[in-house]
């Protein structure tokens, strides 16, 4: 087969999570199958992050802007190398493919007025998800998702459909518990404190920066030696526009901005930090809760969405809508943190092992041959129907 997979922002420097999805996808595809073709649409950037291989080819695709590139340039390739089938894999698609269409649905939260804020960048990105999604939802051929959760708000909004399937994401080989040096080192880089609650999250609503410090500030009151807050992703302007509208500009001092952070110090951040704060109010999977744990911290998550189908067990939740919640659980972890610590590194790892990239790919590849197929080894393929 003659497979097409979008993967138009791999190759930018600063890579979120539909970015880290296709690649590890694809990456594993390279793997396990050395016998199918593969073409991979991509948009020139600074980051080369993935090679050809002799059955996968890389292809620049050059355009004025994301939709142009999508719904112009992304057929035209598609047409010119005569695919068996195109998988997009960011949740939109060009509403006229000239192969068969598989689209990964990751989530259909900017079809939820609630969620709908951020910067005006994210808000026009919400807006044109609004717009394409239900068109090139109904003219995919197949169409996965994430969790059993987000299937189900599928379904709720565009009806029962067989062609809906759940292939869970998985986590990078490099989440691991991290040695001493390079806890160290991510330290030094980052100028973070000695013991730090690492929270990722932007402006994006759903995030819940606003409750996180709310929550942050009721911890703090409560505790005579507060631990210190690490933040990720968000800029110090928003910072300061967040603390001046809750008046809560004290907080500062106590808090650390490490900005964007590259993959590749992540597990050291996770590793070095007492607990992970994940209190997002809506994720479709959750992609960092599965990280952490596989880097032995513990999680602090969200008792909404999907958030528990994929914590598992081995998170502890909270109500992401009551600050006092996430306060409380804060301050009942850290100060019984020697027990704690001690009974759930080692059930945080077992359980993000059930999570990887490979089995992923592996799913994957069943659906677009249509057929289960049995990898006996990287060089063959053989088909168990």
């Amino acid at each position: 087969m003659r497979i097409g997979i979008e993967a138009q922002r791999i190759f930018r420097k600063k890579k979120h999570g539909m970015d880290i999805y296709a690649l590890e996808l694809i990456r594993h595809l390279q793997i396990i199958d050395q016998i199918n073709e593969y073409f991979i649409f991509v948009r020139p950037g600074e980051d080369d992050c993935l090679k050809e291989s002799k059955n996968f080819k890389i292809i620049e695709v050059k355009g004025l802007t994301y939709a142009d590139w999508e719904q112009v340039q992304l057929p035209r390739m598609a047409s010119r190398y005569n695919l068996d089938l195109l998988h997009c894999t960011s949740n939109t698609a060009p509403l006229f493919s000239p192969v068969p269409l598989h689209l990964t649905l990751h989530d259909i939260i900017y079809l939820n007025q609630e969620f709908s804020g951020g910067s005006w960048y994210q808000k026009l990105g919400h807006y044109y998800r609004k717009w394409i999604v239900p068109m090139v939802f109904e003219k995919a051929k197949k169409v996965y998702t994430v969790s059993n959760f987000e299937k189900g708000q599928i379904k709720k909004h565009f009806g029962a459909s067989e062609k809906v399937e759940v292939v869970y994401n998985g986590v990078s080989e490099m989440f691991q518990p991290q040695s001493k040096a390079s806890i160290k080192s991510a330290r030094i880089e980052y100028n973070l404190p000695e013991q730090y609650i690492f929270f990722l999250g932007n402006t994006v609503p759903k995030k819940n920066l606003m409750g996180m410090l709310q929550a942050y500030d009721i911890y703090s009151n409560s505790e005579q030696n507060p631990i210190d807050l690490v933040m990720a992703e968000s800029t110090e302007s928003e910072l300061d526009q967040m603390l001046k509208k809750l008046k809560l500009e004290h907080l500062k001092q106590n808090i650390h901005l490490t900005g964007y952070v590259k993959q590749a110090d992540l597990p050291a951040i996770y590793s070095g930090a007492e607990v992970f704060v994940y209190p997002s109010l809506r994720e479709s999977f959750g992609i960092p809760i599965i990280e952490a744990m596989a880097c032995g911290t513990t999680v602090i998550t969200s008792d909404t969405s999907s958030m528990p189908e994929v914590g598992g067990q081995a998170a502890f939740f909270i109500n992401p809508y009551k600050p006092e919640s996430i306060a409380s659980q804060l301050s009942e972890f850290l100060n019984s943190f020697k027990y704690f610590k001690k009974f759930s590194a080692a059930e945080s790892i077992e359980h993000a092992e059930k999570f990887d990239w490979e089995s992923t790919a592996r799913k994957m590849t069943n659906h677009y041959f249509n057929r289960q197929v049995e990898y006996v080894n990287v060089r063959k393929v053989v088909s168990t129907s």
